[in-house]
C-alpha cells in the first residue's frame, strides 16, 4: 500500500460462485454500495451508483453493444461501462467508474473499501436531539427515499436507546398510533413519512388526533428544495396540505433555526394539544449542522396551566348551584386530569356522575355516585337522572349530539378551552378555568344537598338485572354483545388500556362493559374513524415501553371485522415488535352499525355484507395467537387466554348481529 492511500476495510460481498458468469449484483461494503461483476472468468467491484442520474448499476445487465463488445448497461437511461474497468465507451474518462480491490477467499468474494470517515452530526441529528429533550421518543413511520437523512438520525438515537421507532406498513396506521399514544399520555409522538402519498397517508388519523384534541407530530419528507413547485415526482405543496389540520406546520430550510423550529413544533402541539407538522426537504436533511449548534430543552419555555376561574364566574356558579336540590355531575373527556377533585366534589354533595362516552372509566362503574355513560353509547341510569336533576354541573364536555345533554337544563360549565364554554348553546353560568382548581373551589364553598347514592343503587340494580336477562339471549348466530362484554369486564385487568373502534361493537361496549376506574379508554371520538382501536393500542403499547407511568399495563382493543380489516396488515408490526396487545374482533360478517341504519332509515340493507377471511387463522399464520370462538360457552376460557398470552394475540368472536 502506497504512503498516502487509505487503510482499507475488507467486507464479503458475495459468496463463491453466487455469480454467474456475465452477470451482475448490487452489494454493500459497510455504508458503500457496490456493483459487483463477473465477466470472462474475472470479478471486478465498482461504485454501483451511475454518475448521471444516480441509477443503481448493480441492478443492470452485461450485454453485448453495437461495436461487438459486451458493456455493463445502467438500468436506468442506458450509459455503458467496462464491467471490469469501469470506464465508458469513447474515452469519457470522467463518466467512468470509482474500482475497488476484490479478491478471491476460501470463503468468498471480499471487496476492500477505504474506512468511513466519522460520521458528522447533521441538522436532522439537531433536531431529533431536541425531540428527545422535550420527551418525543416514540416515533410510527415508514422509511423512503425522500427521508433518509432524517430515518438515519432516528437510527442513531434508537441504537443509541434513546428512542423507540416502529415501522409500520401503512403511514394511516402511524397517524392512527401517534393519535392513541396522545390520547393517552397527553404528550406527543411523531409520525415519519416520505414526501407526496406518504404524507397524505397522514392525514385522516392526523384529524382524529385535532377534533380530539391529542398532541402530535407529524414528519414528513419532501422533494429537493430545487424541484419544489415544478412537478417533479411526488412533489405536492405540504404545508398548504396540512394547513387545515396542523397549528403549526413549517418547512426546514438550510438557514433555519433548526432547533427551535423542533422545540416550538412540539411546544405548540403540547400547549395547543393538536398537530404539528415539519416537512423536510431532501437536501436539507444531511447538511452538516453549525458546530456550535445545540439542541433546546423545554426549561423555561412551559407554563403551569392549573389556573383558577375568575372570581365573579365562580360567585355566579356558587349562586346557581345553592338553589339547586338535585344536581348531577356530568365529566367530558377535557376532565381527565381533574377527575380526583370532581369525584371529591360528587362526594361532598352527594350528586351522581355521569360521563360522556369518550370519558368512559374516568369513574368507576361499582362507585357509589357513578351513573355511567350518558348519551346513545350509554345506560339507563345517566339518562335517568339527566331528566330528574335541577342542575348540570359539567366539566370538560363539548356537549356532543353523541352526549345528548339537555339544552335547557340550568348549567353551569367548566372548562380550560373558551371555544369549548357554550359551544352548541347558551349555558346559564360558563366558567373558565382549570377543571381540578374549580372543581376544589366549589366543593369547599358547597354543601347540604340530599345525598342521592341509595337511588343510584336502585338504578344500577334495575339495569344490571336487565343485563344479566340479556346474557342469555341465543338465536343460534353467534354470542350476543351483553355476553361478550360481561366477560370482558370480570377479566380484563383493572389498569388495562381499551382502544375501542367504531360502529356496533362501539356502542355495546358503551352500553355493556364496567369500567373499574383506574382503566383508560381510547377511540375515535369527533372524527369517528373506522380502522383506530388496532393502531391506537400499537401506539398505547408503545407508551408502556418509554413511559413509565404506563409500564406493564395491558392493552386490549376491541373492533368489529369492518375495522380491524382497515389496517389487519399492522397486526405483522406487532408480531415484528412484539406488542403485548390482545384484539377481540366481534365478527358478524357486514358493517352492522351500517345495516342498521339503513333500516332505520327504511332504507334496503344494501352492500353492507362482507367477505371475511379466518381472523384467527390470519393472527397465527403472522406468528401470533389467534383463537376462534364460535358460541359463549368457549368465550371465558379463550378471552382469558388471549388477555394472558404475552405477545401479540387475536380472538375472534363470531357474534350476532341483532343481539347488540
Amino acid at each position: 500500500m502506497a504512503k498516502n492511500e487509505p487503510e482499507l476495510v475488507w467486507h464479503k460481498v458475495a459468496e463463491l460462485n453466487e455469480l454467474a458468469e456475465g452477470r451482475v449484483k448490487s452489494a454493500s461494503a459497510g455504508a458503500r454500495s457496490l456493483a459487483i461483476t463477473h465477466f470472462q472468468g474475472r470479478y471486478a467491484a465498482m461504485d454501483n451508483r451511475c454518475p448521471h442520474q444516480g441509477g443503481p448499476l448493480g441492478e443492470g445487465s452485461i450485454e453485448k453493444g453495437a461495436d461487438g463488445k459486451c458493456w455493463l448497461r445502467c438500468p436506468w437511461h442506458g450509459w455503458d461501462f467496462d464491467p471490469l474497468t469501469g470506464k465508458a465507451p469513447g474515452g469519457h474518462d470522467d463518466d467512468g467508474q470509482k474500482m475497488f480491490p476484490i479478491e478471491m477467499r476460501a470463503d468468498g468474494l471480499y471487496v476492500g473499501v477505504p474506512a468511513a470517515p466519522p460520521r458528522q452530526r447533521t441538522v436532522s441529528d439537531l433536531m431529533v436531539e431536541t425531540m428527545i429533550h422535550w420527551e418525543v421518543t416514540t416515533v410510527f413511520g415508514m422509511v423512503g427515499h425522500s427521508n433518509l437523512g432524517l430515518a438515519d438520525a432516528l437510527r442513531v438515537q434508537a441504537e443509541a436507546g434513546k428512542l423507540n421507532y416502529y415501522g409500520v406498513r401503512h403511514e394511516g396506521a402511524a397517524a392512527f398510533a401517534v393519535s392513541g399514544y396522545g390520547k393517552l399520555t397527553g404528550m406527543p409522538a411523531a409520525a415519519l413519512t416520505i414526501a407526496g402519498p406518504g404524507a397524505t397517508n397522514l392525514l385522516t388519523g392526523l384529524w382524529d388526533a385535532k377534533v380530539d384534541s391529542a398532541p402530535a407530530l407529524a414528519l414528513t419528507g419532501q422533494v429537493q428544495e430545487q424541484v419544489l413547485g415544478v412537478h417533479a415526482f411526488q412533489d405536492i405543496d405540504l404545508e398548504a396540505a396540512f394547513e387545515a389540520v396542523a397549528g403549526f406546520s413549517q418547512t426546514v430550510h438550510p438557514s433555519s433555526n433548526h432547533a427551535a423550529l423542533m422545540a416550538q413544533a412540539i411546544k405548540t402541539a403540547r400547549v395547543e394539544r393538536g398537530v404539528s407538522h415539519l416537512v423536510f426537504p431532501d437536501n436539507v436533511q444531511p447538511r452538516p449542522a453549525d458546530d456550535d449548534a445545540k439542541a433546546l430543552t423545554p426549561h423555561g419555555r412551559l407554563a403551569n396551566r392549573a389556573v383558577g376561574p375568575p372570581a365573579g364566574a365562580l360567585q355566579d356558579a356558587l349562586a346557581l348551584a345553592a338553589q339547586a336540590k338535585r344536581p348531577m355531575i356530568i365529566a367530558g373527556y377535557g376532565a381527565l386530569g381533574g377527575m380526583g377533585a370532581v369525584i371529591a366534589l360528587a362526594e361532598k354533595i352527594g350528586a351522581p356522575v355521569a360521563t360522556t362516552f369518550k370519558a368512559k372509566g374516568q369513574i368507576a362503574d361499582a362507585h357509589p355516585l357513578a351513573a355511567g355513560v350518558l348519551g346513545r353509547s350509554g345506560t339507563p341510569i345517566a339518562s335517568w337522572f339527566m331528566n330528574e336533576a335541577d342542575l348540570l354541573i359539567v366539566f370538560g364536555s363539548s356537549f356532543s349530539d353523541h352526549t345528548g345533554i339537555y339544552p335547557d337544563a340550568k348549567i353551569i360549565q367548566v372548562d380550560t378551552d373558551p371555544m369549548r364554554i357554550a359551544k352548541r348553546h347558551p349555558v346559564t353560568a360558563p366558567v373558565l378555568g382549570d377543571v381540578a382548581v374549580t372543581a376544589d373551589l366549589m366543593r369547599d364553598a358547597l354543601s347540604g344537598y340530599q345525598d342521592q347514592r341509595a337511588e343510584i343503587a336502585e338504578r344500577w340494580r334495575l339495569w344490571r338485572a336487565e343485563k344479566a336477562a340479556r346474557l342469555d339471549e341465543d338465536r343460534g348466530k353467534g354470542v350476543s354483545a351483553a355476553a361478550l362484554f360481561e366477560a370482558l369486564t370480570r377479566y380484563a385487568p383493572e389498569d388495562a388500556i381499551l382502544p375501542v373502534d367504531v360502529g356496533n361493537n362501539t356502542y355495546s361496549f358503551g352500553r355493556y362493559f364496567e369500567p373499574s376506574g383506574k382503566q383508560r379508554v381510547l377511540m375515535s371520538g369527533y372524527l369517528g374513524s373506522i380502522g383506530f382501536s388496532f393502531p391506537a393500542a400499537m401506539g398505547a403499547w408503545a407508551a408502556t415501553q418509554d413511559r413509565p407511568e404506563y409500564r406493564d399495563r395491558k392493552i386490549i382493543s376491541v373492533s368489529g371485522d369492518g375495522g380491524f380489516g382497515q389496517y389487519a396488515m399492522e397486526f405483522t408490526t406487532a408480531v415484528k415488535y412484539g406488542m403485548n396487545i390482545c384484539h377481540v374482533l366481534m365478527n358478524n360478517a357486514q358493517l352492522g352499525k351500517i345495516s342498521k341504519e339503513q333500516r332505520a332509515g327504511a332504507f334496503p340493507v344494501w352492500q353492507t355484507d362482507l367477505v371475511n377471511p379466518s381472523f384467527a387463522g390470519f393472527a397465527r399464520s403472522c406468528g401470533g395467537m389467534g383463537h376462534l370462538v364460535r358460541s359463549r360457552a368457549e368465550l371465558d376460557a379463550a378471552l382469558k387466554a388471549a388477555i394472558a398470552h404475552n405477545g401479540p394475540a387475536l380472538l375472534e368472536v363470531l357474534t350476532d348481529p341483532e343481539l347488540i
